[in-house]
C-alpha cells in the first residue's frame, strides 16, 4: 500500500488542526496507574514509565513483550508499562500535564490534542532523535500528524482510516446483496435489516466520540477540501456545508438506524458495547476506525477475528461539495515527555522496526505505520480499507482530535445532544462555532 501525504499545521489556542493530503488517527482500551516519569537511577540504570491504551489480550501483551525484549538488549533500562482505559487517557494525560508528573512515554493522538501538550512545554522534540531508517520506513505521511511548527513530537505506530464495518452473514440474512455506496442505499439496507429483526447499526454514544464520527463523515461529504483545510489557520463554521452536514445527520438519524439504547451503550467495553454487538451478531454495522477489527476480535465468543466481518467506505451523499472517496482517519503513536531520558526515543525507534511493527499489526489486527510491515495485514476486512486508503484524494484527521480538547469535546457533546433529540442542526453548528471562538 502506498502512503500519501497527511498534512498538518500548528494550531494556536482557539484555532484548529486539520490533517489533509491523501490518506490515513485510535485503538483499544485499560485501567489506571500513577504517572511518574522514570529517569536515571543510582548506578546508571534507567526506568521508563509508559502509558498505552490496550488493557486486555494481544495488544496488552504486545507492549509487555516489547518492554521485555528492549530490556534484554539494554539491561540497564527497564520499561514499566501501564495500560489506561482508552476513554480515560485524555483526562489522565491532562492531569499529568497539570501536575508535572508526566509518564516518560505516552500514547499520542496527534492534532490539536498533542499540540496543546506541546504548547504547555511537556513534550520532547524528537526531530533529530528518530533513526533515519525509521523515518524512511514510515514515510512522511504518518509523521505529519505529530509535526508541530516543523518539529516532530511523536512516532507513529498505526494508520487508522475509518469506514463502516459490517457482518456479511447478517447482510445475507436480511437479503442485502451489495455494499451500500450512497446514503439512499444505506437507508435501504437499514430498512431491510429492521424488517429482518436485526439492529442495523451499533453506536456507542455513551462515549460521545463514536456518535460524533457520523457528523465528521457527513461533513467530509458536504464540505469541500478547501473548507476543511481552512480550519488549520482560521476555524470558521459559517459555511453552509457545516449546517448541511448536521441536517443530513439529523435526517439519517430519523430513520432510527441505531441499536436500542445507543445513548447508554459504550464503544468498546464488553459484549454489550457497540463493538461487542457486532462481534456477537447482535447488530449488523458500526462506523469506526481501522482499530475496530482488533476490538471486535477481542469481544467474539472465542476471542478470534470475526470470520464474516466486512468493510465499505462511508457512502457518498448527493448535493455536497465533498471530494468523492475522501476519508476520515488518523494516526496512533507515542511521544516522550520533555524530561524523559534518552532511552525513551531509543525504545520508540526499537518498536518501529519491521519485526515489531509486524507484531503490532498482528496483535492489534490493524494497519502498522511501517510500510515494510504492512504485508502482515491479512484480515479480509482490512484489505479493502487499505485499498480505499491508498486511493483516497485526501483524509481529514478526526475532527475532535484536530480541533483539540476543548473544541473537540464541545463538538462531540453537541452531536450526542442532537441524536438524543435535545438539540437541532443549527444549535450544533452554533455550539461548535462558539467553542472555537473561545478556544
Amino acid at each position: 500500500m502506498t502512503t500519501k501525504g497527511l498534512m498538518m499545521t500548528r494550531k494556536m489556542r482557539g484555532a484548529a488542526w486539520v490533517a489533509l493530503g491523501a490518506s490515513m488517527a485510535l485503538l483499544l482500551s485499560g485501567c489506571s496507574g500513577s504517572g511518574g516519569g522514570g529517569g536515571e537511577e543510582a548506578g546508571g540504570d534507567t526506568t521508563l514509565t509508559m502509558w498505552h491504551n490496550s488493557t486486555t489480550g494481544d495488544g496488552k501483551q504486545y507492549w509487555e513483550d516489547a518492554a521485555a525484549a528492549f530490556h534484554e538488549e539494554n539491561p540497564e533500562v527497564t520499561v514499566k508499562v501501564t495500560s489506561i482505559q482508552n476513554e480515560d487517557m485524555d483526562g489522565k494525560l491532562q492531569t499529568a500535564v497539570n501536575s508535572g508528573d508526566m509518564p516518560d512515554i505516552f500514547m499520542a493522538r496527534g492534532g490539536g490534542k498533542l499540540a496543546d501538550i506541546v504548547e504547555a512545554g511537556k513534550v520532547k522534540d524528537l526531530t533529530s532523535l528518530i533513526d533515519a531508517d525509521v523515518k524512511s520506513a514510515l514515510g512522511d505521511a504518518p509523521f505529519s500528524a505529530f509535526t508541530i511548527d516543523g518539529k516532530i513530537y511523536g512516532v507513529p505506530t498505526a494508520v487508522l482510516p475509518g469506514g463502516i464495518f459490517y457482518s456479511k452473514d447478517l447482510f445475507e440474512q436480511a437479503g442485502i446483496s451489495s455494499e451500500p455506496t450512497s446514503i439512499d442505499e444505506l437507508e435501504a439496507a437499514v430498512q431491510k435489516l429492521k424488517d429482518a429483526g436485526i439492529d442495523p447499526i451499533a453506536l456507542g454514544a455513551k462515549d460521545a466520540w463514536p456518535a460524533a464520527h457520523w457528523y465528521y463523515f457527513f461533513a467530509v461529504r458536504a464540505c469541500g477540501q478547501d473548507v476543511i483545510e481552512s480550519l488549520s489557520t482560521a476555524p470558521d463554521f459559517t459555511d453552509q456545508c457545516w449546517l448541511d452536514a448536521a441536517e443530513n445527520l439529523s435526517d439519517f438519524a430519523a430513520t432510527e438506524p441505531f441499536n436500542n439504547g445507543f445513548l447508554t451503550t459504550s464503544a468498546q467495553q464488553g459484549a454489550n458495547s457497540s463493538a461487542g454487538l457486532v462481534a456477537n451478531h447482535k447488530a449488523a454495522m458500526e462506523l469506526m476506525g481501522a482499530w475496530n477489527v482488533g476490538v471486535i476480535a477481542s469481544l467474539t465468543p472465542d476471542e478470534q477475528p470475526l470470520a464474516d466481518l466486512g468493510w465499505f467506505p462511508f457512502p457518498e451523499v448527493s448535493g455536497g461539495d465533498g471530494t468523492p472517496g475522501a476519508m476520515m482517519g488518523g494516526v496512533d503513536g507515542y511521544s516522550c515527555s520533555v524530561d524523559s531520558p534518552a532511552a525513551c526515543e531509543q525504545f520508540l525507534n526499537f518498536v518501529s522496526s519491521k519485526k515489531w511493527q509486524e507484531g503490532y499489526a498482528t496483535a492489534y489486527q490493524t494497519i502498522p505505520a511501517n510500510q515494510d510491515a504492512q504485508g502482515a495485514v491479512t484480515d479480509p476486512s482490512l484489505i479493502p480499507l487499505m485499498a480505499a486508503y491508498s486511493k483516497a484524494p485526501y483524509v481529514s484527521l478526526w475532527l475532535d482530535t484536530a480541533l483539540g480538547q476543548n473544541v473537540g469535546n464541545a463538538l462531540n457533546t453537541g452531536i450526542v445532544e442532537l441524536l438524543a433529540g435535545q438539540g437541532n442542526p443549527q444549535k450544533l453548528v452554533d455550539s461548535i462555532a462558539n467553542a472555537a471562538a473561545r478556544g
